[in-house]
């Protein structure tokens, strides 16, 4: 059974930085493509970037050049180190995968604020 906890998130000025972290259990994380996805406040869920089990990356539009997803195989982690946060990235951010199975974790929540 795969299991997928966040960490990293917390309040932050506009052009700041944070990098949250989607810590894996179970079985197989190296072979599985993991993603993230953000909730704003009232709004639905939606892509923000993918690293696939060969290492190569996908990022929706509005993150790209400001976000960078890497994983450790190592630590069975994936990362994301998300640069000039703006007020609209404010969301509950989750890790997901759906590879053998669809996973998400409780998400972790990054307010980004003045």
């Amino acid at each position: 059974q795969v299991q997928l906890v966040e960490s990293g998130g917390g309040l932050v000025q506009p052009g700041g930085s944070l990098r949250l972290s989607c810590a894996f259990s179970g079985r197989g994380f190296r072979l599985y493509a993991m993603s993230w996805y953000r909730q704003p406040p009232g709004k639905q869920r939606e892509f923000v970037a993918q690293v696939a089990n060969s290492g190569s990356t996908t990022y929706a539009t509005s993150v790209k050049g400001r976000f960078t997803i890497s994983r450790d195989n190592a630590k069975n982690t994936v990362y994301l180190q998300m640069n000039s946060l703006k007020p609209e990235d404010a969301a509950v951010y989750y890790c997901h995968t759906s590879d053998a199975g669809t996973y998400w974790g409780k998400g972790t929540l990054v307010t980004v604020s003045s």
